[in-house]
């Protein structure tokens, strides 16, 4: 399936970035650090409403697992659940608003980069010194513009290759 194996490709490249910012000590800049980690959050749970949607037995036994997992929060955790559901069990409500979901959050995730990204800009990137060096300063655009062009090219690449060689 194209839009799972997408998906795959797209959370390696976010663990390899996320890896990156570790490596470099990114995450001494909190905004953008902070941003990053609500961005990652935000597409784990798209994931998951996306995983829900063939409507399988691993995709209803993973939704009513993970769902689950709201009943432990004190007072308010089992009316989390039953309106998460949709009803008193996961069934054709839970599956129309995970599918909405799966549809709106992508827009929050786009929001969410943009506002990653100008923290970034704000901060400026690291380097794996550690030194600040204003001299050999790189603008943003247009080199890691198309270097971000280039990435994703060869994401898409390496997706489309993998589709159509292995259906």
């Amino acid at each position: 399936n194209l839009h799972a194996n997408g998906a795959s490709f797209f959370f390696i490249c976010i663990y390899l970035h996320i890896a990156r910012g570790f490596y470099y000590g990114s995450y001494l800049y909190k905004e953008t650090w902070n941003t990053g980690i609500i961005l990652l959050l935000t597409l784990m749970a798209t994931a998951f409403v996306g995983y829900v949607l063939p409507w399988g037995q691993m995709s209803f036994w993973g939704a009513t697992v993970i769902t689950n997992l709201f009943s432990a929060i004190p007072y308010i955790g089992q009316t989390l659940v039953e309106w998460a559901w949709g009803g008193f069990s996961v069934d054709n409500p839970t599956l129309t608003r995970f599918f909405a979901l799966h549809f709106l959050l992508p827009f929050m995730i786009t929001s969410l980069v943009i506002i990653h990204l100008t923290f970034l800009h704000e901060s400026g990137s690291n380097n794996p010194l550690g030194i600040p060096s204003n001299c050999d300063k790189i603008p943003f655009h247009p080199y890691f513009s198309l270097k971000d062009l280039l990435g994703f090219a060869i994401m898409l690449l390496s997706l489309t290759t993998l589709a159509l060689f292995s259906p």
